[in-house]
């Protein structure tokens, strides 16, 4: 009997081990698959192409990530095909992404744009994360955009921005006191001069000169087809789409345009070289060059290298700059009372008597201001270069395999009305109170323009002296006004950087004494 007892007693123990056993390991299960959940996913997709009949090429992708947005929540999975892509458009998972994930982050994935047009990916923007981007990146930081270097570039920056003034102001004398000017090409002068002086130690000639049309239409070019989705990126069996499409002649025909452009560049400086003693580093090439000589550098190597890193630097300096400038003066044009506190807090801090100078511009906090509102509403990329995950991880609970792309939505971010009050309004003074210690150089999530973590823009610094010097010129300089008052059209056009669609033609009028111009 108590041989029985102990039997009995001993298959109830192995009973409740075995429940135990198995009860903890459906909670270990569950845990594990709750942690390993998938992000939510558009609803849509079809077999093969995934998503890709819903993000047509001449839709603005960031308007529709949008939407989508509202209906999935601000962390949602789209199908490019194959491949997963992840949409972010909430603050808090962007901090995420940039802090504790920001190394698995630091690649792109490859396209086919890219790999024709970029030199199979040696563009500095472009390239994926390794020993080569690395190496770059600290070139071209350390020969162009270091606080040093800018500082040092502050004669370009100065005296292509009075060109600009000077130019603008002998229209309005040609027009009695009165010039009616197409800002957008005017501008794009203004900021491919900026960046090819810097870069080649050149300048273009004002107005309609041919070279620097060409250099701005490729360069605006490109950004428009690195911007759209191509079948062959998604799905290969179906790459005779973009074939049919005409996609492919034009990724290849910018690509030579853009190489013909900055070769020439280089090749000037290597003849240079050769037929001169030429002392210290005049301008980036030349620089680069240098390295590259005393690295005994091939110089097939070195030249493709070269021309690889200008391309990023021109496309993250000319196309960029011109399109920011270009939304601020439309902004300023359908807010005249925006227009004119600025010109109010010149006159205060500046005067009549001088023009706008660097050493001014921390002074002048409603400047700074309009200008982050403007990257707030109009950031220079609104749906960020993709990146991809090298390894799987864990985002805001969700689990994100490895190969996944990633596409910030910073359109949607700064719009998110939790953060800002009236969203959608252009309100600079948002900046001056609420927000005042929010800035724009990556460490505050809901203010985003640039991009964050490691991949952050490294021309920051050069693009932020530039447009306040550029803009606080021009509103100094001039009254601005539209032709019949009208208002600015804010249609935007299709890509990678969003340009807006329509002309900008703006009235202007002196507000100086001659000799300042």
């Amino acid at each position: 009997m108590e041989f029985s007892t102990q039997i009995i007693l001993a298959i109830l123990f192995s009973i409740i081990a075995a429940t135990s056993v198995a009860s903890l390991w459906v909670r270990v299960g569950d845990k594990k698959k709750q942690q390993r959940r998938a992000p939510p996913e558009a609803a849509g997709a079809l077999p093969l192409l995934g998503h890709l009949h819903l993000l047509g090429p001449n839709q603005l992708l960031h308007t529709t990530f949008g939407d989508m947005a509202d209906k999935y929540g601000p962390m949602f999975l789209v199908r490019l095909a194959t491949h997963p892509a992840l949409v972010v458009s909430n603050w808090e998972v962007a901090k995420q992404v940039f802090t504790t994930n920001d190394i698995n982050f630091s690649s792109r994935p490859r396209s086919l744009a890219v790999k024709l047009m970029g030199y199979d990916h040696k563009i500095l923007g472009f390239a994926p994360y390794g020993p080569y981007w690395r190496k770059i990146r600290k070139l071209a930081r350390l020969k162009l955009l270091s606080s040093h270097r800018v500082e040092l570039l502050s004669h370009v920056r100065d005296t292509e921005v009075n060109c600009f003034i000077k130019e603008l102001y002998e229209q309005t004398l040609k027009g009695r006191g009165v010039a009616v000017v197409e800002m957008k090409g005017r501008i794009g002068d203004l900021t491919t001069n900026v960046i090819v002086r810097t870069l080649a130690g050149k300048r273009y000639s004002s107005g309609s000169d041919d070279e620097s049309r060409r250099c701005q239409d490729a360069m605006a070019a490109f950004f428009h087809l690195a911007g759209i989705l191509l079948v062959s990126d998604f799905a290969p069996f179906l790459g005779w789409i973009d074939v049919l499409t005409g996609n492919i002649s034009k990724i290849k025909r910018i690509g030579k345009e853009c190489d013909s452009i900055v070769g020439s560049w280089v090749k000037e400086h290597r003849e240079k070289r050769l037929g001169e003693s030429v002392k210290g580093d005049h301008d980036f090439i030349h620089g680069m060059l240098s390295i590259m000589d005393d690295e005994s550098i091939p110089i097939e190597e070195a030249d493709t290298t070269i021309k690889a890193t200008c391309l990023s630097l021109i496309l993250g300096g000319i196309d960029a700059s011109a399109i920011t400038l270009t939304w601020a003066v439309s902004l300023l044009l359908n807010n005249r009372h925006v227009l004119k506190k600025a010109q109010d807090e010149l006159d205060i801090h500046v005067g009549k008597h001088r023009q706008v100078q660097e050493s001014d511009i921390n002074n002048l906090v409603y400047l700074q201001a309009i200008l982050k509102e403007t990257l707030r509403l109009h950031p220079p990329a609104p749906l960020s270069a993709p990146r991809e995950a090298m390894e799987d991880c864990t985002i805001a609970g969700f689990h994100v395999p490895a190969g996944t792309r990633l596409v910030l939505n910073l359109w949607k971010l700064h719009r998110d009305p939790s953060i800002w009050q009236k969203p959608l309004d252009f309100l600079p003074d948002r900046f001056v109170k609420d927000h005042a210690n929010l800035d724009v150089r990556g460490q505050d999530y809901e203010l985003l323009p640039f991009g964050s973590g490691r991949r952050v823009c490294p021309g920051i610094t050069y693009a932020l002296q530039f447009l306040h010097l550029a803009l606080a010129r021009l509103l100094h300089g001039f009254e601005l006004g539209t032709v019949s008052d009208k208002s600015i059209d804010m249609s935007e056009s299709p890509g990678m950087a969003v340009p807006k669609a329509t002309p900008l033609e703006v009235t202007l009028t002196p507000r100086l004494p001659a000799m300042l111009y």
